[in-house]
């Protein structure tokens, strides 16, 4: 147990003293302890600024469309998966859906950009070839979302349905003996035995999975950003990111992400009190 708590104690409680700088105008010189207090200041000036508010809808919409495609996505393979009964096809299928996951985030980018080139991307060689024109994808705002959320949905759909499977595994089989003596269906066997044998597992991981809705991957979205696409793609992490260790406004960033950082534990707790009430489960 040393080694994880050390982590945390470390890692995670410690800089949680670095968050008195978005109440202080903070100066690198004099330090966090001997800056000036400064009070709300910070945060009255973000959400008085006019692009408070499309940053905080650009991050919500994201979430959101990140969390719809990518939470059941696992789900519905990991279901599949269970009911093949070929092993060597099942382990390829495992395998295939597994190994994206493996891949860095850069190469991932680099693997959209390439595939997306309005000039030289196999998709638009694709559409030229029926006669279409080419499109400039990464370069329309209204396709970042969708561009961001689906390759995101291809990476780690494969890797997120272990814990599923792992849950799948732990039913109980007289129930499945059961359901068969009974004439169910497949289909009938997976709405009646699969889905609430795992349900704990499902509300555990929404519960986790909304408590981190604003924490959007920071280095993906910075990556596939660009000047043309910028109404959609700027977050509250790549703005933090700018504000703070581009333009070195240390207490107007830690506001930001204290405020963002807030607004996940507001969710956290809101949504485990409801999944307890509703099911009976919950992280605490």
């Amino acid at each position: 147990m040393i080694p994880p708590i050390l982590y945390f104690i470390i890692f995670k409680y410690v800089p949680m003293f670095g968050a008195v700088i978005a109440f202080k105008d903070y100066n690198v010189v004099e330090g966090i302890l001997g800056s000036p207090w400064a009070g709300l200041k910070h945060f009255e000036n973000f959400f008085s600024n006019p692009v408070a508010w499309d940053l905080i809808k650009n991050t919500l919409f994201l979430s959101l469309y990140q969390l719809a495609v990518t939470f059941p996505l696992p789900i519905i393979l990991a279901l599949a998966l269970n009911e093949i009964k070929n092993g060597i096809f099942k382990r390829s299928v495992q395998m295939f859906t597994y190994a994206p996951y493996f891949i860095s985030t850069v190469v991932i980018v680099s693997m959209i950009i390439l595939l997306l080139s309005p000039r030289s991307g196999i998709i638009n060689e694709f559409l030229e070839l029926f006669g279409f024109d080419s499109i400039d994808f990464l370069g329309q705002a209204d396709m970042f979302r969708s561009i961001f959320v689906w390759s995101d949905a291809w990476q780690m759909t494969g890797y997120s349905a272990i814990i599923y499977l792992a849950a799948l595994a732990g039913v109980d089989k007289q129930q499945y003996e059961a359901a068969k003596i009974d004439g169910a269906s497949r289909i009938q066997r997976i709405m009646n035995v699969d889905i609430p044998g795992i349900m704990p597992a499902i509300v555990i991981i929404l519960i986790l999975s909304v408590g981190n809705l604003m924490a959007i991957g920071f280095e993906k979205v910075y990556l596939l950003q660009n000047p043309l696409n910028l109404s959609t793609s700027e977050i509250l992490q790549t703005y933090v990111y700018k504000m703070g260790i581009i333009n070195a406004n240390f207490s107007f960033s830690t506001a930001v992400g204290l405020f963002n950082s807030i607004i996940n534990l507001i969710l956290l707790v809101l949504v485990n009190a409801i999944a307890r009430r509703v099911s009976g489960n919950g992280l605490w």
